[in-house]
């Protein structure tokens, strides 16, 4: 203990006063890193953001935890985690947080990262509680948004009933878009709530949605029992393994930072999300006992599917195509709206003991229609039929400085998809300086489940091999280096790939960080995958190699304590042999205003940009109202601004109002089909109120 308080004291007197950064700051950097790999305009990473938010107003107890808590952040590897578990199994209970420096696997940048999640305390959290005291230090909030439309869409045109009941070019409900929400509660134990959303061209209260919002979604879910470790009615989500059987929430991709390769379970969690597909619905409860961990759910929802009947049989119809987009405006749309029945079941027995923990799992997923979509060269190994069951085993052995993690997962068919996926990675932690992440996955054409997030190249783990290598570097206090390169291909043709290909990646990223109020980094990003070629006969396609190269420069410097300035260029080409060379040219400016002594916060925005194409578009994360997300594609040329002020009142009132603005240079109409807007400007505004009682 003498030695321990020693080492405490020496510390504290060589110790700089350690700044955490901003809770905003570090969702919008974990909202980034998957908005750049997903690539798309419609995300929903509610989970994460609560995640962020809860641990920030709930801070986790080093001295306690086991390190669960710790993997929920997405912000620590296991070897850090696990070096604060063995330095405080040797050294006994935290003093303060700056015994962290002390770890030999901590930096600062770590210890600011993670500094706004975690506490030190040697009083136990209280479990045991009345249901009077749960009401009264629970935390209730409701929320209300709205989002109108503003320019006039083609799909919205009045029209007679006659060709609105006969044409898909058409949308029966008003442009806006209704969200609301109520969610109590207690710490991490117990979470009550629903969610409600109305999408843009819905109907509200009339026609197919003569219940009022299109979507609704409840959950009661209970956590903290010995035996019982938590349990879930409604709606939730499942995780297991490395997202290879099935994980039915959102995962990181390829990053800058090394540590997304690895995913982190969560064996239940409610689900509070806007997401229409991607969810379970039923019931679930994680057990334990000992060293041993099972989890057991049950799910049964409808879903849209395109329903066709076979007119050879009476009465027997079959599933063509499964719609996940969750959007019910025209008349197809409505046509598939809970076409099919889906039954998801299955088990998830765990065993952890001194830095190894070892799973297994088997899902079945069934429907009351057969699925039997179109078949093509590239999709003739997609699952058909009307049920199928998977089974997996997943590892994960953590030891000084190494993890090793992997999941093995078989698809139980008697037909002739019997697919086998796996991935096998390691994280290897040199120092505080330098750490190491390789990744194998190898995903035959044949493996399928619905819901799964393995790491991949492609959309989904299926039809891949692939080899990843990343570093993390940190030169000295003020430079550091991030990169990857991974080599893959693709066994079997895909969606417009008419034989098999192969590709790269590879990231360099250089981060300057003097001090705690000025970072600027530079990052190149080449990917290369092959295609198949705009030179045809009509007959044969020939592949060819397309090759995107990203450049990015970024500077971000903190004006005053309330006050931060971030610029951005980014500049993306693509080559290809069948087309002329492309570019797009993004540049942006954002102003950021939090004081902590004034009820208003702001966020502002004016960009540049120039594209050849739509294919050299360049997605940017924007600054949203709590739960709203806005990744939008820049492309074609013009300009971008945005304004985000937030509003706190009364204690227990936030307002955000949220005004978007895109002016094309050169065009007289922005999109086409049901979504064109006639002129050169588009505009998004949102309005959100958030009550706290």
């Amino acid at each position: 203990m003498m030695h321990k308080r020693f080492l405490f004291l020496l510390l504290l007197l060589n110790f700089k006063p350690l700044i955490a950064q901003d809770k905003g700051e570090i969702i919008q950097q974990r909202i980034e890193f998957i908005s750049e790999q997903l690539q798309s305009e419609n995300l929903d990473l509610t989970n994460i953001i609560e995640q962020l938010n809860f641990y920030y107003d709930n801070p986790i107890n080093l001295n306690s935890t086991q390190g669960q808590e710790l993997e929920e952040l997405n912000l620590l590897t296991d070897v850090q985690i696990n070096d604060l578990l063995l330095h405080r199994k040797a050294f006994g209970n935290f003093i303060s947080i700056y015994e962290l420096q002390s770890l030999e696997y901590w930096d600062l940048n770590t210890i600011q990262l993670v500094r706004p999640f975690i506490r030190i305390d040697d009083r136990l959290d209280n479990l045991h509680i009345t249901f009077k005291e749960a009401i009264k230090q629970g935390k209730f909030e409701q929320f209300f948004r709205v989002q109108p439309m503003i320019e006039q869409k083609a799909g919205y045109a009045e029209v007679p009933d006659s060709i609105l009941k006969n044409s898909n070019n058409y949308y029966y409900g008003n442009g806006d878009r209704y969200y609301t929400r109520f969610r109590y509660t207690y710490k991490t134990n117990i979470s009550i709530g629903y969610t409600c959303e109305k999408d843009a061209g819905e109907q509200f209260f009339k026609g197919a949605q003569k219940k009022g919002f299109d979507f609704y979604s409840v959950h009661a879910f209970f956590k903290g029992g010995k035996y019982l470790k938590s349990a879930v009615l409604g709606d939730y989500q499942i995780q297991i393994g490395q997202g290879l059987n099935l994980w039915s929430s959102y995962a990181f991709g390829k990053t800058a930072d090394i540590a997304t390769i690895k995913r982190n379970a969560i064996p239940i969690r409610p689900y509070t999300s806007v997401d229409e597909s991607r969810f379970l619905r039923g019931a679930a409860m994680d057990l334990a006992y000992k060293n041993f961990g099972l989890t057991l759910f049950g799910s049964r929802k409808k879903i849209d599917a395109a329903v066709l009947a076979d007119s050879t049989y009476e009465d027997l119809e079959f599933i063509s195509t499964i719609d996940l987009s969750g959007l019910h405006r025209t008349n197809a749309e409505i046509a598939k709206m809970n076409g099919l029945n889906e039954l998801i079941s299955g088990a998830n027995l765990r065993y952890s003991t001194n830095g190894l923990k070892l799973g297994t799992a088997i899902v079945y997923q069934g429907y009351d229609k057969v699925f039997d979509k179109k078949e093509g060269f590239y999709n003739q190994f997609d699952f058909r039929g009307q049920n199928r069951i998977s089974f997996s085993g997943d590892y994960n052995y953590t030891f000084k400085n190494l993890n090793l993690f992997g999941e093995v997962s078989k698809i139980l068919s008697s037909d002739v998809s019997n697919g086998l996926a796996m991935v096998h990675g390691a994280m290897i932690s040199i120092d505080s300086r330098a750490s190491i992440g390789l990744l194998y996955r190898n995903y035959s054409r044949d493996y399928q489940t619905f819901y799964n997030a393995g790491f991949s190249e492609g959309s989904n783990t299926q039809n891949e091999k692939g080899l990843y290598a990343g570093l993390k570097l940190k030169f000295n206090s003020k430079w550091s280096l991030n990169g990857y390169a991974d080599l893959f291909r693709f066994p079997w043709m895909k969606y417009l790939i008419d034989a098999p290909s192969y590709g790269h990646e590879f990231l360099i990223q250089p981060i300057y960080k003097p001090n705690k109020i000025f970072e600027v980094y530079a990052r190149f990003r080449q990917q290369m995958r092959q295609k198949n070629s705009r030179d045809s006969d009509g007959t044969v396609k020939d592949l060819e190699d397309v090759i995107q190269r990203s450049y990015r420069f970024n500077l971000s410097y903190t004006v005053s304590e309330f006050f931060t300035l971030k610029s951005r260029i980014e500049y993306v080409t693509i080559n290809r042999p069948s087309n002329s060379p492309e570019s797009g040219l993004l540049m942006t400016q954002d102003f950021i205003f939090r004081p902590r002594s004034f009820p208003i916060d702001l966020a502002f925005r004016y960009a540049l940009f120039e594209t050849d194409s739509y294919d050299t578009r360049i997605y940017s994360f924007e600054n949203n109202a709590l739960y709203a997300f806005a990744v939008p594609a820049y492309y074609y040329q013009g300009s971008r601004s945005y304004v985000l002020i937030r509003y706190s009142f009364l204690k227990r009132f936030d307002l955000w109002l949220r005004y978007g603005l895109f002016l094309y240079n050169n065009r007289s109409s922005i999109s086409s089909g049901a979504e064109e807007v006639v002129g050169s400007r588009k505009t998004d505004l949102l309005i959100q109120l958030r009550v706290q009682f």
